[in-house]
């Protein structure tokens, strides 16, 4: 899954980030080929995964957003069984290792505030389960091009994306994909 999954985003390398049910709808009629899933609750996100599944596109839940759920291993747990979600972002690196286990997708989200934060990336990434890194913001081509240099591992963008001009120096940086709110910038 994993191997199709970055050919997936060598096609399309924007992925919709949707935040409430009106932008699930859009980012579904796009040709998006994976939906970030970053609002719902412990009763919902089944309903939406499959919404998202149905559609053909890969999804993956900001499981530290999801309404209800700890921040523990039986809630990676919880969604791998009682899902469709392919996959799981989080800040936690426990989570991710957990998930990783379970044979989930997994996104390590981090936010690039200070040279502190870039050098615990690098420490993160050589003893990680991450299959991707994904930077916040995303408009940090230069850090993602140090963060290359130095280790490999896909790494995801996103974050006060504004335009094409910003998804365009991202991946020219390295990055595999960009992650979006902003629905002018999905493939339609």
């Amino acid at each position: 899954m994993k191997k199709i999954l970055i050919e997936e985003l060598k096609k399309y390398p924007i992925i919709a980030a949707v935040k409430n049910e009106q932008e699930l709808e859009n980012a579904l009629r796009t040709k998006c080929r994976m939906v970030f899933i970053l609002f719902g609750d412990i009763c919902s996100i089944s309903g939406i995964s499959e919404r998202i599944k149905s559609s053909g596109k890969i999804a993956v839940v900001h499981i530290d957003l999801i309404t209800g759920l700890s921040s523990s291993d039986v809630a990676v747990q919880f969604i791998a069984e009682n899902t469709k979600i392919d996959g799981i972002i989080s800040t936690k690196s426990s989570l991710i290792k957990r998930a990783y286990e379970l044979g989930l997708i997994t996104v390590q989200r981090v936010f690039m505030i200070d040279s502190i934060a870039l050098k615990n990336v690098m420490q993160h990434i050589k003893h990680d389960y991450a299959d991707f890194i994904e930077i916040l913001p995303g408009a940090l081509p230069k850090v993602i091009r140090s963060i290359l240099s130095n280790v490999n591992i896909n790494i995801i963008s996103g974050g006060l994306v504004n335009d094409f001009e910003d998804v365009n120096a991202i991946l020219k940086a390295g990055a595999i994909a960009v992650s979006t709110s902003n629905k002018r910038l999905w493939p339609s």
